[in-house]
Formats: structure tokens, C-alpha cells, sequence
């Protein structure tokens, strides 16, 4: 009888099916995990953008928390949109109650087309309360300048928001460069953080508007690394390919940006 390593996924539906807890179940069979789901938001979008939000209350959310944990347990875990403050605080007491490990963090905090994920204060929160509980943090540009409160231009300051970002008590800051200028010459440059050493993960660019759910499927393959026994160099670099990959067989869907393509085995 198969024992399957198991990760579970926090964060709000995509109606669309691209990015979300939709993505992260992708991502985490792809890498050959049992996915679970705690939802804490509905979201009306497709690849045009984000239309509606409708979220979960908190007690329906620390039901889900309790009847998947008090059960079936995790190896590690993956949140993504955490809307209130109060989302936040509810997680980060699961994850301490049911002492969760191999936590990542995707801080999402604006959908592709703009719409706000996170409120502000629901950011303080996130920093007071789930990062320094937190295995690994991945945020995008955007997030990495919000986090930090500084602007990114370059590898260099990249670094350097990356080592203001780790003083909030997570293990690992991983900041993805899919926003940074001049991506197009250079190609799309992720760096890891531990406090003592930098570590780099390259690709060449690839030219597509079709990246919905980038960021949501490279937390999730990372999460589901490091539910295998991975340390989170190797997730990170393995998440990379993964994504790197799924961009490359992205799906043209709708009028907008379309999937990003993690199962591409399936429509080949």
C-alpha cells in the first residue's frame, strides 16, 4: 500500500482553473504528492483578470484546517491568497497547534490584471505572524518591494531585499525575477536566501503572455520538494524547472493571459 508524501494548499479558488488552489493541485500531483485544500476565498476570474471575490469566514476556514490536520496530517504546506488579517492569524495558529513543517509562503497580494488579494493589514499580519513560522517565503518583485519597502532593479538589490525580508524569522526568502528589467536579454534570474549564502537559478526568457498561475505552481512544486525530503536549495531549483517548463507548454486560453501548463503530458 502506497504511503503518498502530502501537502496542503491554502489559499483562494481560480474560477478559471489557472492559478490558485486549481494551480497548486496541478503542481502538487505533477510532483507526485497527495494535494488537500483549505479554500479561503472564491474568486469570479478568468484570464482577463480577477471580477469578484467572495470570502470564506474564518470559522469555516479553521473547519477545513481542523478536519483535514486532526486526520490525514501534512508534510508540508503551501499558502497563497490569505485575503484579512484574520485569515492570516487563523492559519498561523493551525500551523502552530498542529506543528506543521516545511511551510511556504506565497504572498499573494495583487492577481495578474491588479485586482488587491491581501489587504494591507492582512500584510502586517503575514509579517508578524506567518513568516517567522515559515520554511521558505516566495514572493515576485512587486511583493519583494512591498515586504522590503525598497525598489528592485537588479540581482544586487534583489540581495538586498531578500536579506531585509529574512530578518521577519523565515528559514529561506526565495524572490523570483520574472518582473526585473532587462528579463528579456538576460532571462529570468530566482535567488534563495539563508542568512549566509545566496544561491542563483537561472532560465533562458520565454516569450509568451500565457503565465497565469507562475507563481502559484512554483510554490507549490517547491512545497511538494520539500514534502520528499528535499532541502530547499534542491526544491527551489527544482520548482524552477518545473515552472520553467510549464511556461514553455503554457495553454492559449481565453482573451487574456493563459495557464501556465504543469500537466503538459496530458495535452501533448
Amino acid at each position: 500500500m502506497v504511503r503518498p508524501f502530502k501537502v496542503l494548499c491554502i489559499g483562494g479558488s481560480d474560477a478559471g482553473g489557472g492559478a490558485g488552489i486549481q494551480a497548486d493541485l496541478k503542481a502538487v500531483s505533477a510532483c507526485g504528492c497527495y494535494a488537500m485544500t483549505v479554500i479561503t476565498a472564491l474568486t469570479a476570474q478568468n484570464t482577463r483578470g480577477v471580477q469578484s471575490i467572495f470570502p470564506v469566514p474564518k470559522k469555516f476556514i479553521t473547519a477545513q484546517l481542523d478536519s483535514v490536520l486532526s486526520d490525514i496530517g501534512s508534510d508540508a504546506v503551501k499558502t497563497g491568497m490569505l485575503l484579512t488579517p484574520g485569515v492570516v492569524d487563523t492559519v498561523a495558529r493551525a500551523i502552530v497547534e498542529y506543528r506543521l513543517k516545511n511551510v511556504v509562503v506565497d504572498p499573494v497580494m495583487t492577481a495578474k490584471g491588479g485586482r488587491t488579494m491581501m489587504h494591507e493589514a492582512a500584510q502586517r499580519a503575514l509579517v508578524r505572524k506567518l513568516l517567522p513560522l515559515t520554511s521558505v517565503v516566495t514572493p515576485n518583485i512587486p511583493e519583494a518591494e512591498s515586504l522590503a519597502g525598497m525598489k528592485i532593479r537588479s540581482i544586487a538589490e534583489m540581495k538586498k531585499a531578500a536579506a531585509v525580508i529574512l530578518e521577519t524569522g523565515t528559514k529561506y526568502v526565495a524572490i523570483k525575477g520574472g518582473h526585473l528589467p532587462g528579463r528579456k536579454i538576460f532571462g529570468s534570474i530566482d535567488i534563495l536566501y539563508d542568512g549566509n549564502q545566496f544561491y542563483e537559478f537561472s532560465s533562458e526568457w520565454i516569450e509568451t503572455k500565457n503565465t497565469h498561475g507562475t507563481g502559484c505552481t512554483f510554490a507549490s512544486a517547491l512545497a511538494a520538494c520539500l514534502a520528499q525530503g528535499m532541502n530547499a536549495v534542491e526544491a527551489a531549483g527544482q520548482a524552477k524547472v518545473l515552472v520553467r517548463s510549464a511556461i514553455e507548454h503554457s495553454l492559449q486560453l481565453g482573451k487574456g493571459h493563459g495557464a501556465v501548463n504543469i500537466l503538459r503530458k496530458l495535452y501533448l
